[in-house]
């Protein structure tokens, strides 16, 4: 199909449909037949080949090319070429009899042509087709393990039929419509049959859309099976019969009722599903309809989508038409039926999925409403709907008419008069089908009333102030009816951004730092380089050296002579030649020297004067040695060097001692703590990304954004720098860039609840809806799995014990049957049922493998069980687990999966009393996305993500104003200094659970920051007083010393604070301890205490004050003045405590340098 802005229409293209041969025929006198090929295209003859013998064992050369002009003026050519079959039909030349004028023949068979590979941009496409037997067919009578009827066919294209910007911008839609489940009970399989249809509208163009009918649907009974595999079906199959009517190598997929994008998911829905499709009439369609749409047709659908995300589905039942031949009067009724459908339904089918990235399928089942237009428009902002031209269209099909929207005219006058009387909601056909049902309770189960009333709906008339009414669409939702389809493109709506492009955007942004710093290779470093490699030589010979005589010369006194020194030279030469190392030391010290030659000498090409070789040489001799000797006089001293010092806390313990400061809200101490941190080892992500969570937390958000930078530089798959760059991004409203590292957080875990909900908070933050809700479900889908992996983990754990303690029972019993001398009855162990006979499962049948994978999906299903299932529950779950027993054989029975109930087929006796497997309860999470991405988001101090967060949980279902949820609000509000916000909604968190540490802990701070000293202690006394721990129990022992220090309750304060030693020592809870010891006269401990913490940070001027304390009450002048000096140079600033030192001093006469 052409775009519109070009100006000449495309000269028809010749589609050339090659048959090459056909074997293993068999006709009605033998193997040896004359057949001839018919070739149709829908209701076109494109030609029949001549009369071909066949022989046994060998193909029947046929060899001929019928051709189907694809002219381009019609711009739905190619979506015709897709949807529509060609239908190759076999037909036996019977030999003439005597006195016979023409020639008999016979149909043998049909197959179908798909046409869809020259749609998609082929120029040839090659088959090798099975030919499917026509009833009364000799071919019927080959055995199914004999060779097929197979014909070979080609069908080509000189040119592709799609152009460069139709192939990149064009779609092809596959839509399939299953069945409709839970039909309403007044359906039966007695009495008067009908047809049911469905269909939906597509836009073909971008200004026009088209309803796409699928007229074929059946009534079946719940003992008529579905195969495991079923094959879809043509949507109009033109003349093909028997099995051609299927597309061959198309099957419907088995999707799990988790992978669905539809309705009925939630438990009670499944039960209902496996009612409806077990126990249940069904419509059944299994038809597959392609439609291509151009690039101005894709837009138009993806902004219909986007402004109204539910589609409709409308379905119908239509009176079966009237035999082809038949009377006048019969004729007539089959035109006025044309108007006639009855049980006018729809299905809105949710399209969103289909703009989320990379998305090019949905699949699931939709629940079928009462079609009323109102409701049309209220859903879908359509005005009416497609009922009554799907209606004509399904009557045409079913005729074997042409599919044209627009039905043969009788005349104007007529059409007219029809349209107004349907506007009307009456017209000859609803009264003729009325006639052929007056009594509420015949076949069609329906009054005269009713229908009458349902066509009043289905047109849209309704009085005024009266909601409209569909009294046969209602039996649909009292039903709980749903359809199950599926849409998919052949590429997606919305392009996902691969993860290399998303790695690569994230490398534009902040370039990767690389491993090593780069080096600039200058004369001095070069001199510098081969100073190193002389040291580390000289080292390793003094290794050597020490090795072989350090023990001699340690036991030898006596002065050492010039022979013995020569000796040990001579031997130590011999050593290193003999060894190889002298060798390795060589070749350690070569590359050294080859760059003083090249940075220095600036010599890089060869000599070509051997005297100035010469010349060269020995000046290089004479300046290497002189930089040896500076070597050795650098890195080698008669003394041993002291070691440098380990450092005394390692990065865990600064960072403990950063959050310390900073929930005392010394942010000074806490910047020294992070950036010595990052001093210590400027290459580790994590050191960076604490940093920057401190400057976010104090609103420095440009050093922040440097920080998380830096972290993303260092390793560009840090998930959580990643975010909260993401984060810093979005507040500096650069959304582009926002989204760029959110969806390369995905990419780097695709696993990570986290990652995914950040997406939907960022998609919220910019009101793109559907990029929301399909993050949010993503993370959902995480969540489930992740509750459904850790209760089968604790189900096989609990299997392995149960086996375990199975096993010792066991032994105990085999030492019990040998005391009894053999004759106990055997232990029965595990025992699997038995699996059918072969008969019923062929071992090679795909549907049998179908089956056993859903078995294997029930038995899996009976293993898991619920994370949150009380103990009491437990003895009933191991109750269940004998009954397992009895129903496996009926759970794992593929047969019953691969019986199909076709219309000769019988259901099985054992289908009937069958037992639905026992379902375990499905596990639930342990909390919503939403909880788990607040706990880090408040980690990280994001408070505007943080907001956004606890609002969605505060509508989750799995949320809502729980005890977590208060208490993280609190947690947020305290970040804020919003202390009232804080205390309200820390008392909502208390009324739900009185007991809970955290609340109280968190009510304690607030009290402590408001100055509420006394409501504070009772607050952290009842928290240290529960069983569990709060989270963060450090805090509480600080504060809560803090105050028995003031009320000078120095005992309590002093095992409050070693309490808080004993979790994680710090500078202050050790200054903590040392005064409380100092006020209650333990001046030792005090000392210890103190000198515990100024070990911790020798930077703090109150630890030296109170050392400086200490020293005077013990009479040590000299110690006292040291630390009294060293508490004015760190600028102590606590006034009391310079007063009492000051007084002391005074006291006991010493202790300032300034008497």
């Amino acid at each position: 199909m052409t775009e519109v802005d070009v100006p000449q229409t495309r000269p028809p293209e010749p589609l050339s449909i090659h048959i090459v041969k056909a074997s293993n025929l068999k006709g009605t006198k033998g193997d040896n037949v004359q057949i001839t090929v018919k070739v149709e295209f829908g209701e076109k003859v494109l030609g029949e080949s001549p009369k071909v013998d066949c022989v046994p064992d060998t193909p029947a050369e046929i060899d001929y090319t019928a051709t189907l002009n694809c002219s381009f003026e019609d711009p739905l050519v190619l979506d015709e070429i897709s949807y529509k079959p060609v239908v190759l039909t076999v037909t036996e030349v019977l030999p003439k009899e005597k006195k016979q004028k023409e020639e008999k023949t016979a149909q043998l068979g049909q197959c179908t042509v798909d046409l869809l590979p020259l749609v998609k941009g082929a120029t040839k496409h090659h088959y090798n087709l099975v030919i499917n037997p026509l009833p009364g067919s000799p071919l019927e009578t080959i055995p199914p393990e004999g060779p097929k009827p197979e014909m070979e066919v080609v069908i080509s294209v000189q040119e592709s039929l799609l152009e460069g910007t139709q192939i990149d911008q064009g779609n092809l839609m596959t839509l399939t419509i299953e069945s409709l489940y839970s039909t309403p009970e007044s359906w039966t399989m007695t009495g008067s049959q009908y047809a049911y249809a469905a269909a939906l509208p597509i836009p073909m163009s971008a200004d026009k859309e088209t309803p796409v009918v699928f007229a074929n649907g059946a009534l079946k009974p719940s003992i008529d099976k579905e195969p495991p595999n079923r094959q879809k079906k043509w949507a109009v199959p033109g003349s093909a019969q028997g099995n051609s009517i299927y597309i061959p190598e198309s099957f419907l997929p088995p999707d799990n009722i988790d992978d669905e994008d539809g309705e009925f998911k939630s438990k009670d829905d499944r039960e209902h599903r496996h009612t409806a499709e077990t126990e249940k009439l069904r419509v059944s369609w299994n038809t597959e309809r392609r439609c291509y749409l151009d690039s101005l047709a894709t837009k138009s659908f993806q902004d219909k989508i986007a402004k109204c995300r539910y589609w409709p589905v409308e379905v119908m039942r239509l009176p079966q038409p009237a035999a082809a031949k038949g009377k006048k009067s019969q004729n007539a009724n089959t035109v006025d039926d044309e108007g006639s459908i009855s049980y006018h339904g729809v299905a809105f089918v949710n399209l969103a999925p289909l703009l989320y990235p990379g998305v090019k399928r949905i699949r699931g089942a939709y629940k079928v409403h009462a079609y009323t237009d109102h409701a049309m428009h209220e859903k879908t902002k359509r005005k009416t709907g497609f009922g009554e031209e799907a209606g004509k269209i399904a009557f045409n099909i079913l005729n074997r008419n042409s599919a044209s929207p627009f039905p043969k005219k009788a005349g104007k006058e007529g059409g007219e008069k029809k349209e107004k009387e349907v506007k009307k909601g009456r017209s000859m056909s609803i009264a003729q089908h009325q006639q052929a049902n007056p009594t509420p309770g015949g076949p069609g189960g329906q009054a005269p009333t009713e229908a009458s009333q349902t066509i009043k709906s289905d047109t849209g008339s309704e009085m005024e102030g009266q909601p409209p009414v569909n009294v046969e669409g209602q039996q649909y939702v009292d039903a709980k009816a749903y359809v199950m389809l599926e849409i998919s493109l052949t590429r997606p709506l919305i392009p996902k951004r691969p993860p290399e492009e998303l790695a690569r955007r994230v490398a534009e942004y902040i370039p990767p730092r690389p491993l090593f710093p780069k080096r600039t290779d200058g004369a001095q470093r070069a001199v510098e380089d081969f100073h190193n490699q002389v040291g580390s030589v000289a080292n390793l010979i003094l290794d050597e050296f020490r090795d072989q005589f350090g023990d001699l010369l340690k036991v030898d006194d006596e002065p050492q002579t010039v022979e013995a020194m020569e000796s040990r030279r001579q031997k130590l030469i011999y050593e290193l030649n003999s060894s190889g190392k002298y060798f390795a030391f060589k070749e350690q010290l070569k590359y050294a020297v080859v760059k003083i030659v090249r940075e220095k000498y600036l010599k890089t090409s060869a000599f070509e004067d051997r005297q100035e070789l010469q010349t060269f040489l020995s000046e290089l001799y004479v300046y290497l040695i002189d930089q040896m000797h500076v070597a050795l006089g650098k890195f080698l001293a008669l003394e041993d060097q002291a070691p440098i010092p380990k450092p005394l806390t390692d990065s865990a313990q600064l960072k403990h001692f950063a959050r310390e400061a900073e929930v005392n809200g010394n942010y000074e101490l806490a910047t020294k703590y992070y950036q010595e941190r990052i001093a210590r080892n400027r290459n580790d992500p994590s050191h960076w990304f604490d940093y920057g969570t401190f400057c976010l937390y104090i609103n420095d958000i440009t050093k922040a954004e440097e920080c998380f930078k830096e972290c993303i530089a260092i390793d560009q798959k840090h998930l959580q720098g990643l975010l909260l760059y993401g984060v810093v991004c979005t507040l500096s409203e650069r959304n582009e860039a926002a989204e760029t590292f959110f969806e390369a957080a995905t990419c780097v875990d695709p696993k990570s609840i986290l990652a995914w909900t950040m997406l939907g908070l960022f998609y919220d933050a910019v009101n793109n809806e559907i990029g929301a809700e399909m993050a949010y479900l993503e993370a959902n889908k995480l969540n489930q799995a992740a509750a459904v992996a850790e209760a089968k983990a604790l189900r096989d754990d609990d299997v392995t014990k149960e086996r375990l303690a199975r096993g010792e029972h066991e032994s105990e019993d085999k030492e019990v049957d040998h005391d009894q001398g053999g004759l106990a009855p055997p232990s029965v162990p595990d025992i699997k049922q038995p699996s059918p006979p072969s008969s019923d499962k062929p071992p090679t049948s795909a549907r049998s493998g179908k089956g056993s994978v859903s078995d294997t999906r029930r038995m899996s299903a009976s293993k898991r069980s619920d994370i949150h299932l009380r103990p009491e529950q437990s003895p009933q779950l191991q109750d269940n687990v004998g009954s397992k027993i009895k129903t496996e054989s009926s759970t794992s029975r593929p047969g019953s999966h691969y019986k199909m109930g076709s219309q000769r087929g019988t259901p099985q006796p054992a289908e009937e009393t069958e037992e639905p497997p026992i379902r375990e309860p499905t596990p639930v999470p342990r909390c919503s996305i939403y909880m788990q991405t607040i706990e880090w988001l408040i980690e990280v101090k994001a408070v505007p993500f943080t907001e956004r967060a606890l609002a969605h949980e505060l509508l989750s279902p799995m949320g809502g104003p729980t005890s977590g949820y208060h208490i993280n609000y609190a947690r947020l509000k305290l970040q804020k200094k919003e202390y009232k916000e804080a205390e309200n909604s820390l008392d909502e968190a208390l009324q739900f659970d009185y007991q809970n540490p955290d609340a109280w802990a968190l009510m304690g701070h607030v009290k402590y920051m408001t100055n509420d000293v006394e409501a504070s202690r009772d607050c952290y006394e009842r928290t240290i007083s529960f069983t569990s721990d709060a989270a963060e129990m450090h805090s509480i022992y600080l504060r809560l010393a803090s105050i028995y220090l003031q009320e000078e309750k120095f005992s309590n304060a002093k095992n409050t604070f070693l309490m808080a030693c004993k979790r994680s020592p710090s500078c202050v809870s050790w200054l903590g301890v040392g005064i409380a010891c100092y006020r209650l006269g333990e001046l030792a401990e005090s000392e210890d205490a103190l000198s515990e913490a100024n070990i911790l940070n020798n930077t703090d001027p109150e630890v030296w004050g109170y050392l400086s304390l200490v020293c005077l009450k013990t009479g040590r002048q000299l110690e006292a003045e040291q630390a009294y000096k060293y508490a004015l140079k760190l600028n102590l600033s606590d006034y009391d405590l310079l007063t009492e030192i000051q007084h002391v001093q005074q006291d006991v006469g010493f202790g300032n340098p300034e008497f």
